[in-house]
């Protein structure tokens, strides 16, 4: 068996390990929302603030519908990241093919739903009228290219889970800096606005999940199969629909907060939503590190469970925990005071209101991103180890605190409400989050010994 861009992660140093595995992901998650600022910031400066508004609108709705899929290849990377930690190979493999029939019938399944639903959702958020048809547009143009994403999320998430990080990253630089090109020649030059900016976005989508299997085929012998064993395992297949859907669950939980403080935000004038939206892109971008250690925690976990390595790791989830609380403590100050310089970035000249409540927003949330952080490690931890159902658990937590105080505090303090409710937000999953870790319940989960 060729393992030339595999790793096993039930050997040697764990942070090292973890950094060595996280440091390309925070590369590739730094390139994604690189390129999914990118949208923000042409048709910000190129277009409008109501364009800016109107691709923003669309965020939380487009999650809601693609969550099914994340939440399904990652059930496939802890199947797979658990029997590669055993070395049992012939499992792995079976897997994989498990997983292109999953991966495409969702593919299918919610795209169209996704497509059709478009216009009812938006109107569901209360979006404006002057921006709600640029909505539409976009998220019809980014539903008929779902083939992409899904392509591209469904062999990342198996690289990663046989320990590579950097397959993944190559192919999402290339489709970044496509982006980027395509969505200059589509907005600046051809003027087709949002629309380009969407049609930018899937050709760079496909051509990074098309590029990444045919690549990852050449290079990986568990990932080629031939055609006639490319068939599903009825065993695996119910092991990867049985994780997966507890954390789409989880991703449909967090869309939905997510919408219902759009909601929230779609009740205030056009420049409050633009701020919303560019705040929104920032701490994407900000939050990076801590989603890229809580991947590469989730597989280094889902190894070393597979290898029956408890004690290790523990000492790779210690790790982790560190190194997020080191990270959150530098980016306070420079998120606190910095946050005029980087909203400027997203906004023209004249939109001086724009920025100012992107910064009062910033240094709400700013206080905060230890939390956040948390929430990843311990999230992506609890997944590796098998104990599933609680991070659609935690997904609930974020439902129900999101709206709530969202909507509570926002009829009392105005838009100020909106950024302290994922700011309390934050706080209580991470708390929830650590609370489970403690309790050592996660031990008995493994997947492969049929505790899930």
């Amino acid at each position: 068996m060729s393992r030339t861009i595999t790793r096993d992660m039930t050997t040697g140093n764990p942070i090292k390990l973890i950094l060595q595995f996280s440091v390309p992901m925070l590369i590739g998650n730094l390139f994604q929302q690189f390129y999914n600022m990118v949208d923000s910031i042409v048709v910000g400066k190129f277009v409008s603030k109501d364009a800016l508004a109107a691709v923003g609108a669309t965020s939380s709705s487009i999650f809601l519908i693609i969550s099914m899929t994340f939440g399904l290849a990652m059930g496939i990377s802890i199947v797979v990241s658990q029997y590669f930690g055993a070395g049992d190979y012939e499992k792995v493999r079976k897997s994989i093919a498990s997983a292109v029939y999953i991966l495409f019938v969702s593919a299918i399944v919610m795209g169209t739903i996704g497509f059709f639903a478009s216009r009812p959702l938006l109107e569901l958020l209360d979006t404006p009228m002057d921006v709600i048809d640029q909505s539409e547009i976009y998220m019809k143009i980014c539903f008929i290219g779902i083939f992409g994403i899904v392509s591209y999320n469904g062999i990342a998430a198996i690289l990663r889970a046989l320990g590579d990080s950097i397959t993944p990253l190559i192919f999402l630089i290339v489709a970044s800096l496509l982006n980027v090109v395509l969505d200059l020649v589509f907005v600046v030059f051809l003027k087709w606005d949002v629309p380009g900016v969407a049609i930018a976005t899937i050709i760079s989508q496909i051509v990074s999940g098309g590029g990444c299997i045919i690549y990852a085929m050449r290079k990986v012998e568990l990932i080629r199969i031939p055609i006639k064993e490319l068939k599903p395992d009825r065993e695996i297949l119910s092991k990867c629909i049985r994780l997966g859907l507890p954390v789409a669950m989880q991703n449909s939980f967090v869309s939905v907060s997510m919408m219902a403080l759009q909601f929230v935000v779609n009740g205030f004038q056009a420049t409050v939503m633009a701020a919303y939206t560019v705040v929104n892109r920032i701490e994407q971008l900000v939050i990076q590190p801590a989603a890229s250690l809580g991947a590469a925690l989730a597989s280094y976990t889902g190894q070393n469970i597979g290898a029956r390595k408890i004690e290790r790791v523990k000492r790779g989830l210690r790790s982790a925990v560190l190194l997020i609380l080191v990270f959150s403590i530098i980016m306070f100050p420079v998120m606190y005071f910095g946050g005029e310089y980087i909203m400027r970035l997203f906004t023209k000249k004249e939109d001086i209101d724009v920025v100012r409540y992107g910064v009062e927003g910033i240094r709400i949330t700013s206080m905060f991103y230890s939390c956040v952080g948390l929430i990843f490690i311990t999230r992506n931890f609890l997944s590796g180890a098998g104990d599933i159902k609680i991070t659609m658990v935690m997904g609930l937590i974020e439902v129900v605190v999101r709206v709530v105080v969202s909507m509570y505090l926002s009829k009392i303090i105005g838009f100020h409400g909106i950024f302290w409710a994922s700011a309390i937000n934050w706080f209580a999953t991470a708390a929830f989050g650590c609370f489970r870790v403690l309790t050592g319940k996660w031990k008995n989960k493994s997947i492969i010994a049929g505790n899930a």
